[in-house]
């Protein structure tokens, strides 16, 4: 390791994103000797801003989930960003194009109905695919299972009904101008963190506990571990001896995929700032449009669930292409000629996240709890998927890092 790693440490925290930085802030609150290990080059994980044409984009997260509530929001400004609070185009469709408004009223009472269904089904205690609930041959199913694919990274058929009934966000949403990532980035600013440095086993039969790295062999009296399930279930980290409740909760809690691709866009006046299209109404395998986010000359294209995971296996030009089509279909074949692709995310290919957050499978909405059960040994596990709320968000994961943090310090001291 580095020299700033030398000697044992209090408590060793593996992954520098959201949970990863939220867990270091606490700790950096006390006299324990801690220290961050990231496996990127860089930090913030599937927070991340690319610089492109003078602006931010986030290929990762972008919307401060529940801002009202949302812990990181209170924090943008006192960081030099800007906070813009222009409501999402979610609900709208920019000039009435596939649907009449009446008809965009008839697909927003029936996702609400829908919701209906799966609140009272989890009262009951069911925990079954939510799909399960859709109205049989209902005309609005493919518009619902899109929304699921930007909800969840999957179709309503891999979503536990207790699961997605835990979800406890508001209906409030805000952006950071400079992007998500960057106001990630700037909570990490000053902590110990060490990149390209990935953890590749933990020996827990030691006390301290030995932590195997691609930069040497650290030891540490407790470990908080932040990475996406489908790296624990995978077991990128080798655990010794191995945890099968811990591999077994993080199969049952999977990543979806949610994939960006940033356009840039000629003659922008004349479309609205902040509108919404989407390519098709009748099935989930179609890209949601967002039309001038911050009021740029920019289409931020958005593909979930089983789209998302072909299109990446494709590639970029697959992903543009498909993009091209759909609002060239909805705009006219001299629409071609006025976009650019920009950038591309990638997480689902991505080696260090596999995916882009995470959903309960039917039958395994206990997953999530089961999960964040401390490991005998010193090992705490934090990020969006164990928070049980706030699944899928940065804040969410941001909130567990702490709660991680919280649980280790504890267990120095007992």
């Amino acid at each position: 390791m580095t020299p700033e790693f030398t000697g044992d440490l209090d408590v060793l925290v593996i992954g520098a994103g959201a949970a990863g930085i939220g867990a270091a802030r606490r700790l950096a609150r006390t006299q324990a000797r801690f220290a961050v290990i990231e496996a990127r080059d860089r930090i913030g994980g599937r927070a991340h801003t690319l610089d492109a044409h003078g602006q931010g984009l986030d290929m990762g997260c972008g919307w401060l989930h529940s801002a009202d509530e949302n812990p990181l929001a209170e924090r943008v400004e006192a960081l030099g960003l800007t906070l813009d609070k222009t409501p999402p185009p979610w609900g709208t469709e920019a000039f009435n194009l596939t649907l009449t408004p009446a008809e965009q009223d008839e697909a927003r009472a029936a996702f609400a109905a829908f919701g209906e269904r799966v609140e009272e089904a989890a009262q009951r205690g069911e925990d079954r695919a939510a799909s399960d609930l859709f109205e049989p041959g209902g005309r609005w199913n493919g518009r619902i299972d899109a929304i699921s694919g930007a909800l969840n990274g999957a179709r309503f058929a891999q979503v536990s009904i207790l699961d997605y009934a835990a979800y406890g966000g508001t209906e409030v949403n805000w952006r950071v101008v400079e992007g998500y990532g960057r106001l990630i980035q700037r909570l990490g600013e000053g902590l110990p963190i060490l990149t390209d440095c990935a953890a590749t086993r933990i020996d827990r039969s030691r006390a301290p506990l030995v932590i195997e790295t691609t930069r040497g062999t650290v030891r540490a009296r407790a470990v908080i571990l932040t990475l996406p399930t489908a790296l624990i279930a995978s077991e990128a980290v080798c655990i010794e001896p191995p945890v099968s409740s811990l591999i077994e909760a993080a199969w049952g809690v999977p990543l979806g995929l949610a994939s960006k691709l940033h356009l840039s866009l000629d003659g922008a006046e004349e479309f609205p700032s902040d509108g919404q299209l989407w390519g098709r109404n009748d099935t989930a395998d179609t890209g949601g449009y967002h039309l001038r986010p911050f009021g740029r000359a920019m289409i931020e294209a958005y593909f979930g669930g089983d789209l998302a995971w072909g299109l990446e296996q494709e590639g970029a030009e697959a992903m543009a292409d498909f993009a091209t089509e759909e609002l060239v279909g909805l705009l006219g074949s001299g629409f071609r000629r006025r976009i650019t692709p920009v950038a591309t995310s990638a997480w689902g290919i991505d080696h260090w996240s596999q995916g882009a957050y995470s959903h309960a499978l039917p039958g395994h909405a206990a997953d999530r709890a089961r999960l964040k059960t401390p490991v005998e040994g010193g090992i705490f596990i934090a990020g969006e998927a164990t928070a049980d709320a706030h699944y899928g968000t940065a804040h969410g994961a941001w909130m567990e890092g702490e709660r991680a943090a919280e649980q280790a310090l504890a267990a120095l001291v007992d």
